[in-house]
């Protein structure tokens, strides 16, 4: 019994380690080395909503996400329920290699949850 109430409780750490405290577009873009490959949860705005398809035929979707002063794009494999508007994205921040520019980076959120904010109370996809 006491062994799985230890493994009860390695999950339960597990759990509140990935998620994290919110921070802002802001605080992501002005001390990227401190959040690179960290889970991140960020509110802000989506907008430029893309549809997308890998070579091997796997759906993907792109959108901006600002805090009204800084933007960066986030990649989500599950299609958000809104393309535009108030949400929180829950994901991984990370570089990403430019495949036009040769020699070019830029920083995004791989996104796990996109929650929407239509009206008053969220949507979570």
């Amino acid at each position: 019994m006491s062994g799985a109430l230890l493994s009860l409780g390695v999950a339960l750490v597990a759990i509140t380690a990935a998620q994290a405290a919110p921070v802002s577009v802001g605080d992501l873009l002005s001390d990227p080395d401190r959040f690179r490959g960290q889970p991140v949860t960020v509110s802000g705005t989506m907008s430029h909503f893309r549809e997308h398809v890998t070579r091997t035929g796997t759906p993907y979707y792109t959108f901006d996400f600002g805090d009204g002063t800084q933007t960066l794009q986030v990649v989500s494999y599950e299609k958000p329920q809104c393309r535009a508007g108030a949400a929180t994205v829950e994901g991984t921040f990370q570089q990403a290699k430019s495949r036009v520019r040769v020699n070019y980076s830029y920083e995004e959120i791989t996104a796990r949850n996109v929650i929407c904010f239509r009206g008053h109370g969220p949507e979570t996809k």
